[in-house]
């Protein structure tokens, strides 16, 4: 009985670990959503921002300053990696947009790991339902056997 007992703490951990795994995930998908609406904010603002316009410079610390925006034909695209181009404004724009189905494709593939996490998550609780079930059997024979002594 201890190693049906042992087994069942195996498996109550493993669950444990995927559980984890999951919310892990998760959080990822949060921070590409956040990524993508920031560049959905950059699309806007190439679109509709104008030369001359004023604008609030983000300094960090939730601290702003207004500036002038000088030229908005020519925009500063992060390539990643540390990595930024200047480009004119439909080229931005594109670069963005690509940024976007990227970030898309890691929310694809990090649901598809959920998923995988959650089918290996339902298996496990099975196995550990249908050991609990074999135990309770096990128990109740045990325990038949004994009245059955008993009364002879």
């Amino acid at each position: 009985m201890g190693g049906g007992q042992q087994q069942l703490q195996q498996l109550s951990q493993e669950l444990e670990e995927i559980d984890a795994e999951i919310e892990e995930k998760e959080a990822e998908i949060t921070e590409f959503q956040d990524e993508k609406a920031g560049v959905d904010d950059a699309i806007e603002a190439i679109g509709t921002l104008e030369s001359g316009s004023t604008v609030q410079v983000p300094l960090g610390g939730g601290a702003y300053v207004r500036a002038e925006v000088q030229d908005i034909d020519e925009v500063i695209v992060g390539l990643g990696g540390g990595y930024a181009a200047e480009q004119e404004g439909d080229d931005a724009i594109e670069a963005l947009e690509s940024k976007k189905e990227s970030l898309d494709d890691r929310i694809d593939e990090v649901r598809s790991d959920i998923s995988d996490l959650e089918e290996e998550s339902a298996e496990i609780e099975q196995r550990a339902q249908q050991m609990q079930q074999q135990m309770q059997q096990q128990q109740m024979q045990q325990m038949q056997q004994m009245g059955d002594e008993g009364g002879e």
